[in-house]
């Protein structure tokens, strides 16, 4: 069996920038142990699967740890491909994925805009073993698939130094921290010790988290 796999460096427009990720296109579905073991090797934080099903595309992604149930950047990847290597006439694309239907249009300057869903978050107490590993004590905390911590500013978020093997203990996909910016709306990094990624370069499923949090606390779309 020969799989062509392509790696795209999302969020970015240079070359070894972004968050890579590397797409696979399917015919047919492959077992989930070779997958698993293709992002084993490909080491990357996503390695995405799909397969045309229908109108629309079924997505898969895998760290080289499990798979998830959501991932930003390798669906952003695999639109690229399928707009730009595969020539697919749709527009938008519509994945479906355990998350559920997932949007992806391209512009005519080629730029590309993701729909993707609000998490469900709920206000909680932030559990000792968080602001132990992280170093710092958030201002707010919230839990979901993930948690979500909000900390008091930009500088406090970039001097995080995390203890990432306490953190691999929290019950949770990952940990995403935010913080009011200096120059932008809202900062934020992204852990997942949990799904095999210490620090994650750009997580666009936190965006699902933080986007809708900051909207409402800064009254903005």
């Amino acid at each position: 069996m020969k799989l062509t796999i392509h790696q795209v460096d999302a969020f970015t427009d240079r070359l070894f920038g972004g968050n890579p990720a590397a797409v696979c296109p399917l015919d047919t579905w492959i077992s989930d142990d070779l997958m698993q073991s293709i992002a084993v090797e490909n080491n990357l934080s996503e390695t995405v699967f799909f397969v045309k099903e229908g109108d629309a595309y079924h997505i898969r992604w895998f760290t080289p740890a499990t798979e998830v149930k959501l991932c930003g950047h390798a669906t952003l990847a695999s639109a690229y491909v399928l707009f730009n290597l595969m020539e697919v006439d749709c527009n938008p694309i519509h994945f479906t994925s355990l998350s559920g239907s997932l949007f992806v249009k391209q512009e005519e300057d080629g730029a590309m805009t993701m729909d993707f869903p609000q998490a469900k978050l709920e206000p909680c107490s932030t559990p000792q073993a968080l602001w132990e590993c992280l170093g710092a004590h958030p201002v707010e905390c919230f839990k979901g698939e993930d948690y979500m911590t909000v900390l008091d500013s930009e500088d406090t978020l970039l001097g995080l130094q995390p203890d990432f093997r306490q953190m691999a203990t929290l019950p949770c996909r990952g940990i995403t921290v935010t913080a009011p910016g200096n120059q932008s709306d809202f900062v934020y990094r992204f852990f997942a010790p949990q799904s095999g990624i210490d620090e994650d370069p750009v997580t666009g499923s936190a965006h699902c988290a933080t986007t809708p949090y900051w909207a409402k606390r800064l009254k903005k779309e």
